[in-house]
């Protein structure tokens, strides 16, 4: 299962890194847990505290309307902790 789709970069996540603060989109079956063992795993940093919510999308199509849901989580990192702003 692919944990994070990647790193989410708008003005409100650009700000919340002044507060360590993470904000990725990830796979929408993924709990806190599993995400901050992932997040400790992967980059090697100690969480502090995980936001998240499910961020709904309307797609329409020809056929019918679908509406979908992506999940947004906010990570919390220790003061003396960080993450590579960009990834590949």
């Amino acid at each position: 299962m692919e944990k994070s789709k990647n790193q989410l970069i708008t003005e409100k996540s650009i700000r919340l890194l002044q507060q360590n603060q993470y904000t990725f989109h990830v796979d929408s079956k993924l709990n806190k847990t599993e995400m901050k063992n992932w997040i400790e795993q992967i980059f090697d940093v100690k969480v502090e505290g995980i936001n998240s919510n499910r961020v709904r999308t309307k797609r329409r199509t020809r056929l019918n309307s679908n509406s979908t849901s992506k999940k947004k989580m906010i990570t919390r990192l220790r003061s003396n902790c960080f993450i590579p702003l960009f990834l590949n």
